[in-house]
């Protein structure tokens, strides 16, 4: 199993390309998931403060035996926590929960535009930067014209935006968008929750590759740049989802893959009309 690459941002830091996603892992699973994950390879975690399992995480990264300064550990603030001082405090939080003394990423978990506090948000996430205590920071779920307000308003623009993508819904426009303001895209239900494992034009090229439709899915995902965490929790699929740097796609996967692209694929909720 070749070493996984890494990601620069524009902060002069880097984020490991492949990690593991831990949404909907109960606290307790997530010990055991992440400690199989880590000492599996993986050296970046992303979870969450809604996902209800930071304490969990943390106790997974311990239990590995890893230095706190080989692991990527990124968190989100949940947005009933928008607004600067209510930031701030939820943040501090997340560190408990995690027991660290610092976060590698912090999220603005959605923009959720019909509070219109995250730009407040993003002026304490810029204060947690300047502190150290959040190394660097990002957004997630945000359409171009919030990056654009949160950028013209304090001069900082995020390091990356976490969206959802995969191949039923590529996101070609914001990944554009990303690009031209020098921001990294990061994949969440990169297998599109499973949907898009079963498709023939996958499981074809999985063959033709002698690997899993899963890796051809995390593959294309490194193929393309993007920054991917897959969920699992059981061991053997872990290790699996981490075995994608011993071979790449060719051109011809890439053009049928890019096929797959749907309108309609969006699985989870639209960042414009969302009002959780």
């Amino acid at each position: 199993m070749s070493e996984q690459p890494y990601i620069p941002l524009h902060d002069g830091r880097s984020i490991p390309q492949v990690g593991l996603g831990v949404w909907q892992t109960p606290d307790d699973v997530a010990v055991s998931a992440v400690q199989a994950a880590v000492e599996a390879g993986y050296r970046h975690v992303d979870t969450a403060a809604v996902y209800e399992n930071e304490r969990g995480v943390g106790e997974g990264l311990r239990a590995a035996d890893v230095s706190r300064g080989d692991v990527f550990v990124t968190t989100k603030l949940w947005n009933a926590n928008q607004g600067y001082d209510a930031t701030l405090a939820a943040f501090d939080e997340s560190l408990k929960r995690l027991g660290v003394e610092y976060v590698d990423l912090y999220l603005i978990h959605w923009p959720a535009p019909h509070r219109n506090l995250y730009l407040d948000t993003w002026r304490a996430f810029v204060r947690l930067k300047e502190e150290g205590r959040a190394k660097s920071i990002g957004v997630s779920n945000f359409e171009a014209e919030h990056l654009d307000r949160i950028i013209g308003e304090t001069g900082v623009a995020p390091v990356l935006n976490q969206i959802e993508l995969h191949p039923r819904f590529q996101q070609k426009a914001l990944r554009e968008a990303h690009a031209e303001r020098g921001i990294v895209t990061q994949s969440w239900s990169p297998l599109g929750q499973g949907t898009v494992l079963q498709d023939p034009v996958i499981a074809a090229i999985a063959a033709k590759h002698d690997r899993t439709p899963a890796q051809v899915i995390i593959r294309w995902h490194l193929d393309n740049n993007l920054v991917v965490i897959p969920k699992s929790v059981t061991p053997g699929r872990i290790v699996e989802n981490f075995d994608v740097f011993g071979f790449r796609l060719d051109e011809d996967d890439l053009n049928r893959i890019a096929k797959l692209d749907a309108a309609d694929g969006r699985i989870g909720p639209n960042p414009m009309t969302a009002t959780f």
